[in-house]
């Protein structure tokens, strides 16, 4: 499989030491923070003064020497506040004015306000966490419609320039908005974004930059890569992509670690030996060997703790002889879960996080229908020793996750382990498509999560392990376990399935990506990956 790159433009970081600095490009982005509120306004009366014009906020430092410098005519001003009912003094982060085209020594410029939202409350005293995201797109959307931009600046306060988390979401973010898949079009009908960028330079207002705010574009950079990976593996047709090209993805990302991350690929024989029933069951079917992927990275210094990451890799889904009746054209998305963990494998081979031993796992296959594929009624036998009725071979996920977990657990021996899958449309049903469900009855490990979650953007939202609704799953005939419940709750259901292949005390979250994975609008979304 083809990997898609990063625009080749630079990011780079720099104090504003005068006006000439920013006019040296061709789009000049000036970033404007909202005046604070009065503590006393209410929700009221913000409501109220929302109906009235928005008193036009003052230009200061950069801004205002760039005004003058451009003539002091005071036509940046009137930028803002022929825009105001809309822009707000740019209270809203990554709002934008209208472009500004104005002649500086025979040269046209075009400039742009960017709303930073409004300042960080004095017991913050740092800007939102998703104040980067917010400029990060926005300078993409700049840089990607207006046309022949070639080089970008954009002036930031001090506030925002100096917090390394702000730059690294802004860096991601910004390389994130200009994906576009072209590896399957033409050069005729290719989607081109940014074709011209070369650079973008944010300017401190600052006296001073430090190494580690370079350091946080870079890194930026590097998960930005690996989210590209992600929407790569997700939106990849069947034809190009199976459990064998997901394996030289898996150990492409090993060769270009620098020697961080190992894999390890374990064939059907392997699977055998370990008593992978469960997912070689599934992967009858597959018009390919089985491919369990494992992923190893391990920092250059002490390990304080051994974390598992296992996907969802089903290449594609039919549903089995229980087949779909709406939606396979999309279930070339069925391996999201995979592409999130591969996704991250990536950008941890580049970030290199010390203090942390990181296990990437994905068993990948296939849900096909042949004469060796599963058939309703089969009774398949886990790793652990479970013994698993198959009601319904489109509830096969599950299955191929049970060995993963098992192989996290008492394998691998992780210390806690986090699983994402396009598991159920039930959770579809609850959370929408943007949203993911987490269940996990560790409360400490769902904090952690729910915080991530907040800083990335990746909405989840905790559901309930509803352990009276385990009883569907273990009151069958002939096995241990059902792999379906009843007609309701089927997203807690498969969720409580998962629990029997991990230790009880073990932290171990499940988290229900089928929502967010995919836009209609622009396929792959990289959820995930952060």
């Amino acid at each position: 499989m083809e990997w898609s790159s990063l625009v080749s433009a630079e990011m780079s970081l720099a104090p504003a030491e005068s006006v000439d600095k920013a006019m040296e490009a061709d789009l000049i982005l000036i970033g404007i923070k909202a005046p604070a509120k009065p503590d006393e306004e209410d929700e009221d009366e913000d409501e109220k003064k929302e109906e009235q014009d928005e008193p036009v906020a003052e230009l200061t430092g950069m801004a205002k020497s760039l005004e003058d410098a451009m003539g002091g005519n005071g036509l940046l001003s009137s930028v803002i506040a022929e825009n105001n009912k809309e822009f707000k003094n740019g209270a809203k982060a990554g709002s934008t004015t209208p472009v500004a085209r104005v002649m500086v020594g025979g040269k046209a410029k075009r400039v742009v306000f960017v709303g930073l939202g409004p300042p960080p409350k004095e017991e913050d005293k740092k800007p939102s966490t998703t104040v980067g995201v917010a400029i990060g797109k926005a300078i993409a959307s700049q840089c990607s419609t207006l046309k022949k931009v070639e080089t970008c600046s954009i002036i930031l306060p001090e506030d925002i320039t100096s917090d390394e988390a702000a730059l690294q979401d802004l860096s991601s973010s910004f390389f994130q908005e200009l994906y576009a898949d072209n590896r399957y079009k033409s050069k005729m009908s290719a989607k081109k974004v940014a074709e011209n960028l070369k650079s973008v330079q944010i300017l401190s207002e600052g006296a001073s930059v430090s190494e580690d705010a370079q350091a946080a574009l870079i890194k930026g950079h590097q998960m930005a890569n690996g989210i590209f990976l992600t929407k790569d593996i997700v939106n990849a047709p069947h034809n190009v992509l199976n459990s064998l090209s997901l394996g030289d993805t898996a150990r492409r990302i090993a060769e270009e670690s620098g020697g961080s991350i190992t894999c390890e690929i374990l064939g059907k024989e392997e699977c055998e030996k370990r008593g992978m029933g469960a997912y070689l069951g599934v992967a009858r079917g597959s018009e390919t060997d089985p491919q369990f992927i494992h992923l190893t990275y391990k920092p250059s210094g002490d390990i304080k703790k051994k974390v598992a990451l296992v996907g969802k890799g089903l290449l594609f889904d039919t549903g089995g002889y229980n087949i779909k009746t709406q939606m396979m054209e999309l279930m070339k998305f069925d391996c999201g879960g995979a592409a999130a963990v591969l996704g991250a494998a990536r950008a941890v081979g580049a970030l290199k996080p010390e203090g942390v031993e990181a296990h990437f796992i994905v068993a990948a296959c296939e849900n096909m229908i042949n004469e060796k594929a599963i058939v309703p009624s089969d009774i398949l036998t886990a790793m652990n020793g479970k013994t698993i009725e198959v009601l319904n071979t489109d509830a096969e996920g599950r299955l191929t996750l049970a060995d993963a977990l098992v192989f996290a657990d008492k394998e691998v021996g992780a210390d806690s382990i986090i699983e994402l899958s396009t598991l159920t449309g039930a959770c579809m049903i609850s959370l929408g498509n943007k949203i993911a469900g987490v269940w996990t009855s560790n409360d400490d490990l769902a904090t952690q999560l729910d915080e991530v979650s907040k800083v990335t953007g990746d909405k989840t939202w905790r559901m309930p392990l509803a352990s009276e609704y385990g009883e569907e799953l273990t009151n069958g005939k002939f096995s241990d376990l059902k792999n379906l419940g009843g007609k309701y709750g089927g997203a807690i259901t498969a969720a409580l399935f998962l629990q029997h292949f991990v230790s009880k005390k073990k932290p171990f979250a499940h988290i229900d990506i089928a929502g967010p994975v995919w836009s209609d609008k622009i396929g792959a979304t990289g959820f995930g990956t952060q």
